[in-house]
């Protein structure tokens, strides 16, 4: 089984997916724009052989880098998880002529206003919304569609350039902002509490699935410093709260006809308990997301991904025996970490349900919290019980402060 796996070596995640595929047997040829001398040494590990192209982005030059690349080599699998690599994997995938998702399908995953018009013509409920090139398109689009609104890219990743508009004089400096962007979405505020649905899909059926909670929503939190936010994953995801979700995400799959692979949903709960679909991409979710579903039931995802996608197979026991909070932290101040306040009575008093701690140390220079949601590192904790893994979660939140200068 041969593998070309595109960027193995960012973003961090993607190590362990590289791991993973040489874990279950395959051959893997990773393609990367960073010299092989600065790729991690568990990626080292993990591949057959690396090509260094010029620019991972530059689609065709890529397609015919590997070409004369792979000459005289089967190639039977083109993966890429990373968001902007998903249509040049699915692009290489029909000029070499290997299975995985389609380019139409793949587009279904990529164009915002097209995977709505899809699951939309399925029945489901979709946000109104309408595809915009230009400022002129989006006014006119916020007139129909009313405030308050999102405003978002056609084809984005996360929460970036997504500015949420109260106000028809609130228009004009998010258009500002989002100038350099070609396509938006002007589409519909839903109101309500955010969740994730995750999955890892063989031939469209889900054989894994994950619900995780916002809190707060992202958009919340991506613009207030002193938030500390928390996704939690959860334990029992088919009880009343989070089956309705769980049921429009498995429409959303076979809408958008999902095939092998790894699959990140948003859905939104309102207060009158209706559902509605926010986004899906056909890749994980990013931010430590596959780390905390690894610890919800003591499995490994990176490894179970690559044997579906490999061998249509999936092995892990998917009882799901805690919810799993992470919790990011933002320091105080800018410049270099100069003390952590509070980790250590918190690990006295709940270091046994600590899966991991990885905040910045004194010495160590801030993240730009604006541009990665890690910001400036995180705990993972969990608990069988909803409620105690809340507390645990708002307990970082509020009792351990970073402090930089």
């Amino acid at each position: 089984m041969n593998v070309v796996f595109l960027s193995p070596n960012y973003p961090s995640e993607m190590h362990d997916y590289t791991r993973g595929l040489a874990e279950v047997g395959a051959r893997v040829y990773g393609v990367g724009d960073i010299p092989a001398q600065g790729l991690s040494p568990k990626v080292r590990a993990a591949l057959h052989d690396y090509l260094q192209v010029p620019s991972i982005l530059d689609e065709a030059d890529l397609i015919a880098r590997v070409h004369a690349w792979m000459r005289g080599r089967t190639i039977d699998r083109v993966e890429a998880l990373w968001e902007p690599l998903v249509i040049a994997a699915a692009r290489m995938r029909e000029h070499f002529g290997v299975p995985g998702l389609s380019l139409d399908t793949v587009m279904g995953f990529r164009d915002k206003q097209l995977m709505k018009e899809r699951i939309q013509a399925a029945g489901l409920r979709v946000p109104h919304s309408a595809r915009c090139t230009s400022e002129a398109e989006v006014r006119a689009a916020a007139e129909r569609i009313g405030f308050p609104l999102i405003i978002k890219p056609i084809a984005g990743a996360g929460s970036a350039d997504t500015y949420r508009v109260d106000h028809a004089r609130d228009l004009h400096e998010v258009l500002k902002k989002t100038r350099h962007v070609p396509e938006v979405s002007c589409e519909e505020f839903v109101d309500g509490d955010e969740f994730t649905f995750d999955t890892v899909c063989i031939e469209g059926r889900a054989v894994y699935a994950n619900v995780a909670q916002y809190l707060p929503r992202p958009l919340v939190a991506r613009t207030n410093h002193w938030i500390s936010p928390i996704i939690c994953t959860v334990k029992d995801m088919w009880g009343p709260d989070h089956q309705a979700g769980v049921e429009l995400g498995m429409g959303v799959l076979k809408a958008l006809r999902m095939g092998t692979g790894l699959t990140h949903m948003e859905w939104y709960r309102k207060s009158d308990g209706e559902v509605v679909f926010g986004e899906i991409g056909c890749r994980p979710g990013g931010a430590r997301l596959v780390d905390q579903m690894n610890y919800t039931g003591d499995i490994d995802l990176f490894r179970e991904w690559a044997r579906a996608v490999c061998w249509k197979s999936f092995e892990a026991d998917t009882t799901r025996r805690f919810n799993t909070a992470i919790v990011f932290k933002r320091a105080q101040g800018e410049g270099t970490i100069r003390a952590i306040h509070g980790l250590h009575d918190y690990m006295r008093r709940h270091g046994q349900w600590v899966c991991t701690e990885e905040l910045l140390r004194p010495g160590q220079r801030r993240r730009d919290w604006k541009q990665t949601l890690v910001s400036d590192g995180f705990l993972i904790v969990r608990h069988p019980d909803w409620d105690t893994a809340l507390e645990l979660a708002y307990e970082v939140a509020t009792d351990i402060q970073l402090f930089a200068s």
